[in-house]
């Protein structure tokens, strides 16, 4: 810590006062203890230094002060408990201090200090301690300089605590690193090896040769881009990997390079084996990923064939794989087998083939029988065991066959012919791998049989499925697209168009999730579920609840998603409810395209009801348009960019507006089925229309004009009938539909009589004119009236039996208030 005042020698000592009585001495033993003036300290003062003491306590740091001029040495209590000496063992002179620094030490201590002395620096040093019971503790020391007014170093001050327990512990692990399998080196800032363990020394070269070196000199490390990989890991601090061979003993090492403080350390693992048994898999699995790839290419191009010249095609991917030459394709028709084709054979065998086919008794009509195949390796042993193939090996030329029978479902489906230009031994490998490939190529085979059959049924069922022609209804105009996913894949995709009473219409476009001909099956019960749940006059909710049931009841593997929407022209309201489908694209008469924020309940099979619905205003003209997620989603787009593109392609075909000029060519469809095929155009081009089913359902909405609809609050009394019956007449009249006022009252007589002796108001009649004259008498009761058989003797009962003979259609409809019963009466031929 510092030199005497007589010698200037460099002396040892930490820090504040064990002579901290003594007048005149600078310390700091009431600094913890009490305050200098005396006052009495705040409750909360008191109790953060009391944990401060604590602290201090539990760490066991010493402080020092050293007067190097007249070469006192102040320490605090401290300083004792770190060193592990009793309280009068130091006097406070540097002298007795030095005498506890272990003499091995002292030098090196000396040293530190008047470097640290002469140049200002900072004193830091570990050592050992001797202390008068004869035990040895290390300790590590550090302070600084305080000059004094003229200049020159008086004071040294600093800190002091005890390693000995660490040092045990760095100890400890450096014999396990020294002794570690892998090797190990440690340098400094300045690439000077620190330390090497055994393991690094055999490569390397030994400690005492090597350590202060810098580490770039040792011939054994000069590897490509091992001193750069180094010197990235310290500037980047961060770990880093790399294998080398090293010159030294030419072996493969995993080299693991890890910054730390003031210097860098390596790991060397050798990985000579585990390379060599690497490189050793890595040949095995090239040649098995290389077999594989050609198997994948096989299966792809006999997945894709669709006849039969496609399947021989798809099945020459097959011979590098044995290394063979040719190969032929049979198929079964009845009990004759034909040729379907062949590859790798001269003309002239090909010409006998076509001709003549394999002879009776021939290897692949012996597979055909028993189904088990037959391998020849060479023409001798076919000569031998077939003597009648022999004019057909002189015209193949080949040595070596594979004669496989192709089996589908335990049936025979036809034979398959591997030949080879030199004889062949066919190893266990070999056939096993063969048999395979021949159940993959007679599958591909009967599928091409069968593709021009089920591609007809398919699109038959699907044609059946689906709407044939929507109708023409006074409130929607309508046109529908519906794009399979692919050639004769059935789908799950469906939409409707259902007219209710009042002139409503119900819109649905729905997607059962899957293809095949389940999927299809259950798309057209749903289909047909909703057209009876519809007729039936239910709310959106309530349908959706009674198909979740539908679905639930199908089984675990079938989910679907659908949209209803239930439009009312009467007032432009639509209804609308989804359960997990994506919302339909509006678009007003101006132009603008939105997606109503409807709630989206879970998929049908998958939801708890209730379920959620909301309502919206359209205006006349307005477009709703509905579409199932295949519509705008692909492996190439999510749905969220779907949707977007969709509202632009909607705003590009309309040229920003939705409403149309109001005629009868312009109600029809054909406008909309313009722009049904801009869509499929713009959203579905070519290379998308095979990934998922598609149907998009186009819809512009009509109200009916206020002046042909017309209702009615009735009195909940007798005279509720009367009333009606005169405001019949009056409407009737101005719509000039006399010939219906007769009918209509007797209609409306006894719906009326029925609310006031049955139900409970309140009453109300609405007459529309619409393809025909509605007239509808609502009530707030629940009741649904039922026509049942008077007999002969009843003075009642037959109100409804009336009420079914003068309409053309009538029926109830639940409402939020109660429950309207409706009729409809054809308009004579002069109101069309």
């Amino acid at each position: 810590m510092g030199t005497t005042p007589a010698s200037g020698a460099a002396e040892p000592g930490p820090g504040a006062s064990a002579r901290a009585a003594r007048p005149g001495r600078r310390g700091r033993p009431d600094r913890l203890t009490g305050a200098a003036d005396g006052r009495a300290r705040r409750p909360a003062e008191e109790t953060d230094r009391a944990r401060i003491r604590q602290a201090l306590d539990a760490v066991r740091v010493g402080a020092w002060d050293w007067n190097i001029r007249t070469g006192d040495l102040l320490w605090d209590s401290t300083m004792t408990l770190a060193l592990g000496i009793p309280p009068d063992a130091f006097d406070g002179r540097i002298d007795t201090w030095r005498g506890l620094i272990h003499p091995e030490d002292l030098p090196a201590v000396l040293a530190q200090a008047e470097q640290s002395l002469r140049h200002g620096a900072e004193y830091s040093v570990r050592h050992r301690i001797r202390r008068p019971d004869g035990s040895v503790g290390w300790v590590e020391v550090r302070g600084r300089t305080v000059v004094g007014a003229d200049g020159r170093p008086a004071h040294m001050v600093g800190r002091l605590w005890e390693t000995t327990e660490t040092r045990a512990a760095m100890e400890s692990a450096g014999r396990a690193l020294r002794h570690m399998s892998d090797g190990f080196i440690a340098v400094d800032a300045e690439w000077r090896i620190l330390y090497l363990n055994l393991r690094a020394e055999q490569l390397l070269g030994s400690s005492g040769e090597l350590v202060g070196r810098p580490l770039w000199d040792i011939p054994a490390v000069r590897v490509p881009g091992l001193e750069e990989r180094c010197r990235r890991a310290v500037v980047d601090r961060r770990p880093t990997e790399l294998e080398r061979r090293l010159p030294t003993d030419g072996r493969w090492y995993h080299l693991r390079l890890i910054p730390v403080p003031d210097g860098l350390t390596i790991y060397l693992a050798d990985v000579t084996e585990q390379r060599q048994a690497a490189a050793e898999r890595a040949v095995v699995e090239r040649a098995a990923a290389e077999r594989s790839a050609r198997i994948g290419q096989l299966t792809a191009g006999l997945a894709e064939a669709l006849t039969a010249e496609d399947v021989v095609r798809a099945a020459e991917r097959v011979l590098p794989l044995f290394g063979a030459s040719g190969l032929i394709v049979q198929a079964l028709q009845g009990d004759r087998v034909r040729a379907v084709g062949a590859v790798g054979y001269p003309q002239a065998f090909l010409d006998h083939l076509a001709s003549d086919a394999f002879p009776r008794g021939s290897p692949i009509d012996h597979a055909l029988h028993d189904g088990r195949p037959r391998f020849i390796a060479s023409p001798e042993e076919m000569e031998a065991g077939y003597p009648g193939m022999a004019p057909m090996i002189e015209l193949s030329g080949k040595r070596a066959w594979a004669f496989v029978p192709l089996v589908v479902s335990g049936r025979q489906v036809g034979g398959c012919v591997v030949s080879f230009d030199r004889p062949r031994r066919f190893t266990g490998e070999d056939r096993t791998l063969l048999i395979a490939l021949s159940g993959l190529i007679a599958q591909a085979l009967e599928r091409a049989r069968q593709y021009d059959t089920e591609h007809s049924r398919a699109q038959a069922l699907q044609r059946g499925l689906l709407p044939s022609a929507l109708p023409p209804l006074p409130a929607v105009t309508t046109a529908a697209r519906y794009l399979p996913a692919g050639e004769g894949m059935l789908g799950g995709d469906w939409y409707d168009v259902i007219p209710l009473s009042a002139e409503r219409v119900a819109l649905v476009i729905g997607d059962v999730m899957g293809h095949g001909l389940p999927e299809a099956a259950t798309m057209g019960r749903l289909r047909t579920a909703v057209h009876t749940l519809a007729g039936l006059e239910l709310p959106p909710d309530e349908l959706f609840s009674h198909l979740n049931d539908l679905v639930i009841d199908l089984g675990d593997d079938f989910y679907a998603t659908c949209l209803y929407a239930l439009y009312d022209p009467a007032d432009g309201v639509c209804t609308l409810g989804s359960a997990g489908h994506p919302p339909p694209a509006v678009v007003r008469p101006d132009g603008t395209v939105t997606f109503p924020a409807l709630t989206v309940n879970p998929p049908l099979g998958a939801a708890t009801p209730p379920f959620e619905t909301m309502e919206l205003e359209l205006p006349e003209a307005s477009l709703l348009v509905l579409y199932t997620d295949g519509f705008v989603e692909s492996a190439q787009r999510d749905i969220d960019t779907g949707i977007a593109e969709l509202a632009g392609a909607l705003g590009a075909a309309l040229g920003g507006r939705a409403e149309q000029p109001d005629s009868a060519a312009d109600r029809g469809a054909e406008r909309l089925d313009r722009l049904c095929e801009a869509l499929v155009t713009t959203l579905l081009p070519a290379p998308e229309r095979t990934e998922d089913d598609a149907a998009v359902l186009v819809a512009r909405t009509h109200r009916l004009a206020a002046a042909d609809v017309a209702s009615w609050d009735l009195p909940e009394g007798p005279v509720a009938a009367g009333q009606a019956r005169e405001h019949i007449r009056r409407r009737l009249a101005e719509w000039q539909l006399d010939e219906l006022v007769m009918t209509t009252e007797l209609l409306a007589s006894e719906l009326v009589g029925n609310v006031v002796r049955h139900a409970r108001g309140p009453v109300r009649l609405r007459l529309l004119r619409s393809r025909t004259l509605i007239c509808e008498v609502s009530d707030g009761s629940l009741t649904t009236p039922h026509i049942r058989r008077a007999r002969d003797t009843d003075e009642g009962g037959r109100g409804l039996q009336l009420v079914a003979a003068l309409s053309q259609r009538w029926g109830t409809r639940y409402t939020p208030d109660g429950k309207c019963i409706w009729t409809e009466q054809p308009l004579p031929d002069t109101a069309l």
